[in-house]
């Protein structure tokens, strides 16, 4: 039910007329993207995550993500962002007209991932960029890594040797496996800090689970690309309460934040909600 009726939320939102400035939004933030960096890489990640643990069966809902490294810095973002984005920008080279623009931004839209994670910029940070309906949000936090105990034990993947390693991170032990093979100190979502690429990673609950399922070399001149202007700045420890909130109340964080916005959400009978929650299991947990 929980899962139906945030699709239903997002639904509602997209046939508003607030959608036009939604998307203008989307198309602004490829705009006025600056390059700040030279990738080297890209490796695809799917993330599968258990976003209701209340549920007896707990099946986690999955999104495809991209890990973009640099020369200094990475991004870790949705598939469905980075195709958006990707359409966007060959749309501006091309000068296409706004009905087109628009057109794209809104098939493509957001994942459920809606995040960007910046490692390493600025310089010794990591940067999330995050959009909560209409609210844009910029935390910047000192670029902490997990503490990793290397382990003997061998496996490969996607043909690549790698090694085991168990960590503790924001509130969550994991279980990782690199390979030295791509000698870079990164990995999915904030996870790095190990001697070669993280190919995969799992908590220890299975809550959450990263898994590489492919690699692109550049060989070519290609920019890391960043847009935080007009972004909220704001702590880690707010932002994690306006996703509790959000979580508690979504028709009422939209409404509060978007006054100008008018709300209708129905469940599979058709019966108007007027309050619900969505569940709510964050990946950075609170150190008890």
């Amino acid at each position: 039910m929980k899962k139906k009726l945030a699709n239903l939320l997002f639904g509602a939102i997209m046939a508003l007329p607030a959608t036009a400035q939604i998307t203008i939004l989307a198309m602004d933030d490829v705009k006025k993207s600056e390059p700040i960096d030279e990738l080297v890489f890209r490796a695809q990640y799917e993330l599968k995550m258990v976003e209701d643990t209340t549920k007896a069966d707990r099946q986690p809902n999955s999104e495809t993500m991209m890990l973009e490294v640099g020369k200094k810095c990475s991004q870790f973002y949705s598939y469905t962002t980075y195709l958006r984005d990707s359409t966007l920008i060959a749309d501006y080279a091309n000068k296409v007209s706004q009905d087109v623009l628009q057109q794209h931004a809104k098939a493509y839209g957001n994942g459920r991932i809606t995040y960007r994670i910046y490692k390493n910029y600025p310089t010794g940070k990591v940067t999330t960029l995050d959009r909560l309906a209409t609210s844009n949000f910029r935390c910047e936090e000192k670029n902490e890594k997990p503490v990793w105990t290397l382990l003997p034990d061998t496996a490969t993947i996607l043909t690549y040797h790698c090694r085991k390693a168990t960590g503790h991170f924001r509130g969550r032990s994991y279980t990782a496996w690199f390979t030295m093979e791509i000698p870079v100190s990164e990995g999915p979502w904030k996870l790095c800090g190990l001697p070669g690429l993280i190919i995969k990673a799992e908590d220890d609950r299975r809550h959450y689970s990263f898994e590489c399922t492919g690699i692109e070399q550049f060989r070519g001149p290609k920019p890391l690309l960043f847009n935080g202007k007009g972004f909220e700045s704001i702590s880690r420890r707010d932002l994690n309460k306006v996703y509790e909130r959000y979580a508690k109340d979504p028709v009422g964080f939209i409404t509060s934040t978007a006054p100008n916005v008018k709300l209708t959400v129905k469940d599979e009978q058709g019966n108007t909600l007027k309050n619900f929650e969505l569940p709510y299991n964050p990946i950075e947990l609170s150190e008890k």
